[in-house]
Formats: C-alpha cells, sequence, structure tokens
C-alpha cells in the first residue's frame, strides 16, 4: 500500500512539472519568473520547517543583521529557487546554441589554460544562483564534461533532469561507484563538475569553516586534484536580468605548499572561502533551508521542499 501511495505521488509531482514547464515555455520570460517567484512564495508559506530553518540559519550566519532582514533574505532564498526551477525547465528545451545565445563567460580563459595542461578539470560551486545553467552552457561551450549527482528519488522526475541535464553534451556520473568514471574523465583531459556545500556524514568527511562554523565537507575534490594534478576552478552564475546569465570562472585554487600538515583539509577550505565569498555576496542565491551545519542541535526538517539534489562525497573504490 506505501509503494502504491508512494508511486501516485511521483507522478502527481511528475505531472505538476510537466504542467509548468508547459506553462512557462509559452509566455514571456518576466511572466515566467513572477510564476517562479510564486511558486516560491506558496513554499516559503506552506513548508514551515524548512522556512523556520532558513531562518536560523540566516540568523546564525549574519547575526549583526536584524530578523526582519533574515526574513527578507529567506522570501528571497524561496523566491530563487522557484525560479531557478523555471528556467531549467525554460532551457531544458533549448538547443546548445540557443543556450550560448543566453550567456556570457567571464574568466574562460582559465578553463583553457587548465586544458592546456592536459590533467582535467574540477569545476566546483555549491547550491548557490544557476548552477544547472552553468553546466549547460559549460557543455555546449567546451565541449563533453561530467557532472557528478545522486539519483533523484521520484524516477520520472530523475529521467527529465537527466534529460535536460546531457541536453548540450555532458554526462551524469551517479556516487555510486563513481570514482572510476571521474578519474577516467580526468585522464581523458575532460571536465567534472562536483557541489561542496552538502552535508557530509561519513569517512570521506573533512570539517573545515563555512561562515565561521564546523561544517563536514566533501573531500572529494581535494583528494583527486592532489591524485591527479587537475585544475579546481570555482564557477559561478548570476541573472544579468531579460533571461541572460553570466557565467564565472574563478582563478584555480591554489595547491597548498608542499609541507602542508593536511592538504586536503587545507585544500577543501580554500575552495569553501570561494564559495563563502560569493554567498555572502548574494545571500538570497544559496540553499539555506538545507542543514548544513549538523552540530547545532536543530531538528531533522520534513516538508514540501525537496532535498538538495547535487553532488556530494564520491566513496572509494
Amino acid at each position: 500500500m506505501a509503494r502504491a501511495g508512494e508511486a501516485w505521488r511521483h507522478r502527481a509531482e511528475y505531472g505538476a512539472v510537466l504542467v509548468v514547464r508547459a506553462m512557462v515555455r509559452l509566455v514571456p520570460w518576466r511572466l515566467a519568473m513572477r510564476v517562479g517567484a510564486g511558486l516560491g512564495a506558496a513554499f516559503y508559506a506552506l513548508d514551515a520547517g524548512h522556512r523556520r530553518l532558513t531562518i536560523a540559519n540566516l540568523a546564525a550566519a549574519f547575526p549583526q543583521r536584524p530578523p526582519a532582514e533574515h526574513e527578507a533574505i529567506a522570501r528571497g532564498v524561496f523566491g530563487h529557487f522557484g525560479q531557478l526551477l523555471v528556467e531549467i525547465l525554460r532551457f531544458g528545451g533549448r538547443t546548445p546554441a540557443q543556450v550560448l545565445e543566453a550567456v556570457e563567460f567571464e574568466g574562460e580563459e582559465h578553463v583553457l589554460q587548465a586544458m592546456e595542461r592536459g590533467k582535467g578539470l574540477l569545476c566546483v560551486t555549491g547550491h548557490f544562483g544557476f548552477w544547472e545553467l552553468h553546466a549547460l552552457a559549460h557543455g555546449a561551450r567546451f565541449g563533453h564534461g561530467s557532472l557528478v549527482a545522486r539519483p533523484l528519488d521520484n524516477p520520472f522526475l530523475h529521467k527529465l533532469l537527466e534529460d535536460i541535464r546531457t541536453s548540450t553534451g555532458n554526462t551524469v556520473i551517479y556516487r555510486h561507484r563513481g570514482l572510476r568514471r571521474i578519474l577516467s574523465a580526468l585522464a581523458e583531459n575532460r571536465t567534472v563538475a562536483m557541489l561542496i556545500d552538502q552535508h557530509i556524514h561519513n569517512a570521506d568527511a573533512v570539517t573545515v569553516q563555512f561562515f565561521d562554523r564546523p561544517a563536514a565537507t566533501t573531500s572529494a575534490v581535494a583528494a583527486l586534484a592532489l591524485r591527479t594534478g587537475a585544475a579546481i576552478i570555482p564557477v559561478f552564475a548570476l541573472p544579468l536580468g531579460g533571461g541572460r546569465y553570466r557565467l564565472i570562472y574563478e582563478h584555480p585554487v591554489e595547491l597548498p605548499p608542499e609541507d602542508c600538515e593536511d592538504p586536503v583539509r587545507e585544500l577543501t577550505q580554500r575552495c569553501t572561502d570561494v564559495l563563502e565569498m560569493y554567498v555572502r555576496r548574494y545571500p538570497e542565491r544559496w540553499l539555506w533551508m538545507h542543514r548544513r551545519w549538523r552540530d547545532d542541535g536543530q531538528p531533522a526538517v520534513s516538508g514540501m521542499f525537496p532535498p538538495a539534489g547535487g553532488g556530494e562525497a564520491v566513496p572509494d573504490e
């Protein structure tokens, strides 16, 4: 009975997403963004658990700001992720050439320089801005790349998202037994994109400071870079207005000195510092409703907002 109920829920969720997709592909961009903001506002109103968690995380990260500002940012966070959903669905129907028409690149010379070294490239980011659109445009601009992700619980939405992610030539590497595929991609001088902002609770985690709080973080990016010599470039996607986006490639993250006592942790901290810099600049564009810090006594959250679906630690094989 439970499985039947779950299957019904999956189909209902899928049907709702298809309705939204049909709607936002027919209307002008401004109206589509209003739809996305409206979806976010609905989640903010109905999902009390994630609303409270978002505000609590913002209060801990920005203690000098008043509660009213924390709430205003929280509303912006939910609105942003509603708009992100809309843009993923809209971009999913575009050709690679049409994707490139909607973006501009900043710092792409860092990618070209990394490719010249022949050791592959690790693009790192978080659930920040329009990261899914960045991956689509990167594949269209630089060719075949790989995204490290975990499967979605809903098989229908999983297939829909995979089709979108691979529409510009990328492939998806799923976490389970994905290490060999990642190493193969880097050995072939390709890009591997990974997210570094989710709580990791296995033995591969390292603890770094994120907003002056200890945060268990994947060590995979640092370990892969130190093992293969691949460059690490933090990447971010920000809106320009009118349905256009700026895709930013930061300078490569420098490796720790040879005498560093814990190079994996130090390199992970350096990557995290770049992400924090962007989140501080644009706090409404990061996933504050995720339980990033697990040592704060906050209760587990259940509710309408789905869990993050990006790349996490890759287990050893």
